[in-house]
């Protein structure tokens, strides 16, 4: 099953045009029934064209501040692998950051890891708000649309947010191989971190970044409010950077997470409302 989100040709557009694609790509969905709905909230790197490329360089928009790295190609194995729905943003987190609140100060950066961002430097409202409705709302309408009919079907749903990290920052070298982030709600985090680590990972119990209420949008919108099962999920970029190393981690996850469901249900059951599901 391949789709996608608004063409970016309704009239009313006044950012991205014809010729920009679509904000939004769906794949996989082969196992309708599959537990588990994949997000990824920095899987692309568009730029729209009315933006000049944001005045960055390719080289700078190839790294880290401006997609995560991998996680595309691990996203979508790991959909086929499991059966499961895979649901990404197109652009780049340069133009706006879909894991940010719209205002939050790093929804729109003017500087990204000592790279400055020319064109994000003193944007009127109507710009903004362009970022906003023609690229964060249809990713996050998407996701909505899925979990209501999910709902609605009374199928079992496991919200997995898939995102890498860079393997050093700020000069300090990062040793964990994948992240689970948590909050509210760390039941299913901390039984997949638990998998993780029975496979002899180095796996970090919200590292390197910690999930709460304002640092993140994703999860706490549509895991924690809805009350779902759901984990964010970091891996280092130098793992998954090769096709080798994608297939490798999509095939690990595609053990390790119905592994760590199999002991949610075994410690807290199922969600009143989600008994279907196989």
């Amino acid at each position: 099953m391949t789709s996608t989100g608004s063409d970016g040709s309704d009239a009313a557009n006044t950012l991205l045009g014809t010729n920009d694609p679509a904000p939004v790509h769906v794949c996989g969905g082969a196992d309708p029934r599959s537990p588990f709905l994949l997000v990824s909230d920095h899987a692309g790197r568009a730029i729209p064209a009315a933006l000049n490329d944001l005045g960055v360089s390719a080289m700078d928009r190839m790294r880290h501040i401006g997609w995560d790295i991998g996680i595309d190609g691990v996203g979508r194995i790991l959909a086929g692998r499991l059966g499961s729905l895979l649901i990404e943003q197109v652009y780049s987190r340069l133009v706006v950051d879909c894991n940010r609140a719209p205002g939050h100060p790093t929804a729109i950066v003017t500087v990204s890891d000592g790279t400055s961002v020319p064109a994000n430097a003193g944007l009127s409202a109507e710009d903004v708000t362009a970022r906003r409705m023609e690229i964060f709302d249809p990713y996050h309408t998407r996701i909505g649309e899925e979990l209501d009919r999910r709902e609605d079907a009374g199928l079992e749903t496991f919200l997995v947010a898939l995102h890498s990290f860079t393997p050093e920052m700020g000069g300090v070298k990062r040793p964990w191989q994948a992240g689970v982030l948590h909050n509210h709600d760390p039941r299913f985090g901390r039984l997949l971190i638990e998998t993780l680590r029975d496979e002899g990972l180095v796996a970090g119990d919200n590292e390197p970044y910690e999930l709460t209420d304002t640092s993140d949008y994703t999860v706490p919108v549509h895991g924690e409010r809805r009350q779902l099962p759901h984990v964010e999920l970091e891996i280092r970029q130098d793992l998954i950077e090769s096709e080798a190393g994608q297939t490798e981690w999509a095939d690990r996850l595609a053990k390790a997470l119905p592994e760590a469901r199999t002991r949610y249900h075994t410690l807290y059951g199922r969600h009143p409302m989600q008994e279907g599901g196989a």
